[in-house]
């Protein structure tokens, strides 16, 4: 059932001379690079348009929530399947049809914006409708991406890959937000939808160079469930994966504030969609900074504590920001936030790239996704319903106080994770191999 290459790929283990340590010098790197910067770049921008253009209409922070409630829905819904998919199907091809649906859905959004004669109060179920068919491209294309990565690195460059990896997408999420705010701001909602749509194309157009590789491994015939399963049991069994995935659960879906900054930004610190889109950047330029120096460092020998550590600080500077009432002491604890985040994020994500066997990349990224993926967008449903229900600032003090809360839960339930040394596991087979 796999589909094989539609082209002569180039060889993964002799990209890179002996001795050069450097995930950059690989040239399908770079390509692989550059599309997840556009496509990051542009789907972050519309993050800010949307919801900008939501909040304006509604004056709700549940309707924000809606919109991250959305596409978890669809993503949910479609992940797994797309994880299989990911184990039997060309991934260059499954990148591209998904960049591709993602642009029809920015071009939809558009032409809604231009033309759609529907009155204030139902425009934003014609946004929330298209954003759940981008949860539908979502499910498909997130595990397809882990599984190029492991294809176009060779695995002792797994870590410092997955720095580059990290910073690239953390730098198109600081440009994405900011450019989009000031685009927006200066120049109206038409012309940001313009230009988030040509960073589409882009996106499109650097997978189109990367060569198709064929699948490494043949997936067995099988129900298409009982291949899901395998991914399943997997990711349970392993008690590392599993409690560093359950704890940044936690912490991001009670922990974050992203979904209610445009609230911040209007009703706390009043500011405009100028200021809104500086205080998206806020995280991912701290975690930018961090992932930079992570990049030139070698692999964690004491990863897991770095880890609850990250955590831990993450929802502290979350507490401090939702009691400021200063733009910039706002801005400096969404900064450290971010620099925590990194150091979680590529953690984990080394891990995972580290443990899992390469015939099975798609269902098992397919399970982290839902874990790590839907979490934003519940933790967008769950900050607007709890902004509703208990107040703006109470909703996101309490949620870090749980994720200091989860520390301490994992530290107790998960004693391997303690322990976790990425410089011994990078040495290592795959544990499936």
């Amino acid at each position: 059932m796999s589909e094989h290459s539609e082209g002569t790929p180039q060889v993964r283990s002799g990209a890179v001379p002996e001795g050069i340590e450097s995930a950059i010098r690989i040239r399908d790197f770079r390509f692989y690079l550059a599309f997840r910067f556009l496509l990051t770049f542009a789907l972050q921008m519309q993050g800010v348009v949307v919801g900008w253009q939501v909040y304006e209409i509604t004056k709700s922070p549940l309707s924000l929530g809606l919109v991250g409630l959305a596409e978890a829905v669809s993503y949910i819904g479609t992940s797994l399947f797309g994880g299989h998919v990911a184990d039997v199907v060309v991934r260059r091809r499954i990148l591209l049809v998904c960049a591709a649906i993602y642009t029809a859905c920015s071009v939809s959004l558009l032409a809604v914006t231009l033309f759609v004669p529907v009155s204030w109060a139902q425009l934003p179920v014609v946004f929330y409708f298209v954003i759940f068919l981008t949860g539908i491209a979502r499910g498909f294309i997130a595990p397809a991406i882990y599984g190029v990565f492991a294809q176009v690195v060779p695995r002792r460059l797994y870590l410092n890959a997955g720095a580059w990896s990290a910073n690239i997408w953390y730098g198109a999420a600081v440009a994405g937000p900011a450019i989009g705010g000031l685009i927006y701001g200066y120049f109206g909602v038409i012309v940001a939808y313009v230009v988030l749509i040509c960073f589409l194309f882009g996106s499109i157009f650097s997978m189109w160079l990367l060569p198709s590789y064929p699948l490494e491994h043949t997936v067995q015939a099988e129900n298409i469930f009982q291949s899901i399963a395998q991914g399943i049991t997997f990711v349970f069994s392993n008690q590392i994966l599993l409690g560093a995935l359950a704890l940044d659960l936690v912490a991001v879906l009670f922990g974050g504030a992203v979904a209610m900054l445009p609230v911040f930004a209007s009703d706390v610190l009043h500011t405009g969609p100028q200021g809104l889109g500086w205080l998206r950047a806020a995280t991912f330029l701290g975690s930018i900074s961090m992932g930079l120096y992570m990049a030139r460092s070698g692999p964690m020998r004491r990863a897991g504590v770095a880890l609850f550590v990250s955590v831990a600080g993450f929802g502290a500077s979350m507490i401090v920001f939702a009691l400021s009432k200063s733009f910039i002491l706002s801005f400096a604890m969404l900064f450290i936030s971010g620099v925590f985040d990194s150091v979680s994020v590529i953690i984990r994500s080394t891990t995972l790239q580290l443990t899992m066997p390469d015939h099975m990349r798609g269902r098992v990224a397919a399970v982290n996704n839902i874990f790590i993926g839907t979490s934003n967008e519940l933790g967008a449903f769950e900050s607007g319903l709890a902004a509703k229900l208990l107040g703006l600032v109470p909703s996101v003090v309490i949620g870090g106080c749980i994720s200091i809360a989860a520390v301490a839960v994992a530290a107790f339930a998960a004693p391997k994770l303690r322990t976790l040394d990425l410089q011994a596991l990078s040495k290592s087979e795959s544990l499936a191999e």
